[in-house]
């Protein structure tokens, strides 16, 4: 799929389609342009990082702290007795395809017969074990509501789908057919796929793991027909007057041409204008090229709808996601909204506030409001603990209230992660949209990423953070998910070097660790892994409709790195090398101090040290004579508990957390702590021992005339969580 260019084009085409909220997508999501779109980028990093630059220090990891999540916090801010939850969720993203496939043969454009699949019961004790000893909260189960693919599986009633829309073999996990069942391929037996995953379900629960699953709003696939919906329930279109490219009550949107009522048309009918399939360049072609019954360039849509990206041709581009279509929420052609709106001041209020004002308008709501809670009902029957809302913006802020309101009024600890990538919309999203969740992929992640590349300086990470301080409790943190390039590969960071990477290597993964440690301490905002991140997987194939420095979500695959670990089902690291071994424990052990299970000052306050020591660092001498050692690749802050004003308890634990991004030289730091955090935290001068709770960093703290000083040297890619020890 594609997001931008498609998109852009349309609107200098036609300007009342401008209106169309569609628009509001940003440049920024690049990224998943370049995963559903598959084009090759990627360029040689020009070298593999030794895993000599970190010091042995660094691994000598424990992991005795177990965890579990959720939690809110504001930089120095009080938070009232509601905000603040019990621990913060770190979240395993499993490509369920993918996560149990022990078989290594990776044949591009490969059958299960020729590559293999996972399943629901690869999932195991065993293999839950393993997530749960992470550190991990949350695991989401991606690709699981039944999504188009070419596998056969008419002797269990499901229709074939045609190879002309469907992208790679295993099929895309966001063009759903039936939102009533799951996958059948990840089912030993597909007639019994339901029971299966709703097994999965239970043995997740059984480990004290909450369960999420893709709810995917915007669009479902070309033909759904959902065979296994509850009574009364009707497929998505099945009552739409085909005759109008709008309709209140329509769900999907036609390529009809207006009539001119000017003209005494008025009652008259629309040309309709059958589908095409869009044009393939040879590297897109369905199967390869490979020779199937159905592929034959043609697929029988007539009227054509829009295509899920918004592009209003029945012959879509090839860059357009021409294997979905658009879900209509009511909102016209002209941008205009058909249902009621929302009053301003209900950013303000509850869920329960929210819920009973779309009580009043239920008979005004459009069908395809009342359809996706059905489905969100029926999986919250099941046993599902939440979802992940794939490109939530391209849906209006009113449905997500509705929708999300049901959804609490069923379970009020149900987890709602949205995928938003415009920062001028979080606010709306959270408190208008009730989401739990969005993720900081624009600010954050971006920035990380340049940091890591050396292409900005840290100073923009304190500032991201100060972007988003009233709502840093919502923006979910992340390095890798299915739609970014894995850090083991050249192209992670190639890609900010040039517009023409040219290389997809597998490179040391260790380097990205500082930022891992950032993300994932900075804020009370939940963490997100993807599976095989914690090893270290590089994705160098070309697996297929998929393209290297991406795990492919289009086709049947084995994840080389994961797949060492996973060491035939034993999931304890048996064929593993010692650097993913060492890299797997050092996620571990961070991952299990994240939560704030065992230590409280990750839930509480955030206090950027950055501002500080860049005017120390300019001054080039400290106030105790030493260079400090502060620069663009160094970052600091605290964290700390906030004190009650009527508690008399002075031991709040603190944390001094330091990280050099230096790839190649270690760190000589002089560290400043500013009178007024010492004020705060009731310092007196003196002496303080710290311990590094990560890795085996030594420092004290010398608090002298009210301001803090910590002497240390960091090792290049080295962090260090120091607790203060009163």
């Amino acid at each position: 799929m594609s997001f931008l260019s498609p998109i852009y084009s349309r609107v200098i085409q036609c300007p009342e389609e401008a209106k169309f909220p569609i628009v509001a997508l940003l440049i920024t999501k690049a990224a998943k342009t370049q995963q559903r779109r598959q084009s090759s980028l990627s360029l040689c990093l020009n070298a593999l990082f030794s895993a000599s630059l970190l010091t042995a220090s660094l691994f000598s990891l424990s992991a005795d702290v177990n965890a579990s999540a959720l939690t809110l916090d504001n930089k120095l801010l009080p938070k009232s007795d509601s905000e603040v939850m019990t621990l913060k969720p770190v979240v395993y993203q499993i490509f369920t395809r993918l996560y149990g496939n022990k078989n290594p043969t990776n044949k591009p454009w490969g059958t299960i017969a020729d590559n293999g699949v996972g399943k629901f019961n690869d999932i195991n004790d065993i293999a839950l074990n393993s997530i749960k000893d992470l550190g991990v909260t949350h695991v989401w189960y991606t690709g699981v509501p039944h999504h188009a693919l070419i596998g056969d599986y008419s002797a269990i009633g499901v229709s074939t789908n045609d190879p002309d829309v469907v992208k790679g073999r295993a099929g895309s996990p966001y063009a759903v057919k039936d939102y009533y069942n799951v996958n059948p391929d990840l089912a030993v037996n597909p007639a019994n796929r339901l029971a299966e995953f709703e097994a999965l379900i239970a043995r997740t629960h059984h480990h004290g793991l909450k369960v999420i699953i893709d709810i995917v709003p915007n669009h479902v696939a070309r033909h759904y027909q959902s065979v296994n919906k509850p009574q009364g329930v009707r497929d998505f279109g099945e009552d739409d007057d085909t005759s109008l490219e709008y309709a209140k009550n329509n769900n999907f949107y036609y390529v009809v041409d207006k009539v001119d009522v000017n003209n005494g048309s008025e009652g008259a009918k629309g040309q309709a204008h059958a589908f095409e399939v869009p044009s393939l360049p040879a590297g897109l072609k369905p199967l390869g090229g490979e020779a199937h019954p159905l592929s034959d360039g043609k697929f029988n849509e007539f009227p054509a709808k829009w295509t899920g990206n918004g592009s209003r041709l029945a012959k879509p581009d090839a860059n357009d996601w021409y294997e979905t279509v658009k879900i209509n929420y009511g909102v016209r052609p002209d941008g205009t909204y058909d249902f009621p709106r929302l009053p301003a001041n209900f950013a303000t209020l509850t869920q329960a506030q929210h819920y009973a004002f779309w009580q009043q308008h239920l008979a005004e709501l459009p069908s395809s409001w009342i359809k996706f809670n059905q489905i969100a009902q029926y999986w919250l029957a099941k046993g599902v603990d939440g979802f992940r809302y794939d490109m939530a913006e391209m849906v209006p802020v009113e449905f997500w209230s509705y929708l999300n309101s049901q959804i609490k009024h069923t379970n009020p600890d149900a987890f709602i992660l949205a995928e938003v990538y415009n920062p001028n919309l979080y606010r709306d999203y959270i408190q208008l949209g009730k989401m739990d969740y969005l993720y900081d992929k624009v600010d954050l992640y971006d920035t990380l990423k340049a940091v890591m590349a050396g292409k900005t300086s840290t100073a923009n990470i304190a500032a991201d953070q100060e972007k988003v301080q009233d709502i840093e409790s919502h923006m979910l943190h992340f390095l890798e998910n299915h739609d970014e390039q894995r850090i083991g590969n050249a192209a992670f960071l190639a890609a900010l070097h040039t517009n023409k990477p040219t290389a997809t290597q597998a490179v040391n993964p260790h380097y990205a660790l500082p930022a891992m440690v950032v993300s994932a301490t900075i804020g009370t905002s939940p963490t997100l892994v993807y599976f095989g991140q914690e090893v270290g997987e590089a994705a160098i194939d070309n697996p297929g409709f998929g393209h290297a420095s991406r795990t492919s979500i289009f086709d049947y695959v084995g994840v080389p790195a994961h797949q060492r670990w996973m060491n035939n089902g034993k999931f304890d690291g048996g064929q593993s090398t010692l650097k993913e071994v060492t890299l797997r424990a050092y996620y571990q052990k961070l991952l299990n101090l994240s939560t704030g299970k065992n230590v409280p000052a990750l839930l509480g306050e955030y206090y950027s040290l950055d501002a500080a020591n860049r005017s120390a660092q300019t001054a080039t001498m400290d106030t105790h004579g030493s260079a400090t050692g502060y620069d663009d690749s160094t970052f600091a802050f605290v964290r700390f508990e906030r004190f009650e004003e009527d508690t008399t308890n002075k031991t709040s634990q603190k944390l001094i957390i330091v990280n050099n991004f230096n790839q190649t030289q270690a760190k000589p730091l002089s560290l400043k702590l500013p009178k007024p955090l010492i004020d705060q935290w009731q310092l007196t001068d003196g002496t303080y021992p710290l311990k590094d709770l990560l890795e085996d960093n030594k420092a004290q703290l010398v608090v002298k005339q009210g301001e803090g000083q910590v002497q240390m040297q960091l090792a290049p890619l080295s962090s260090a969580i120091f607790e203060l020890e009163d």
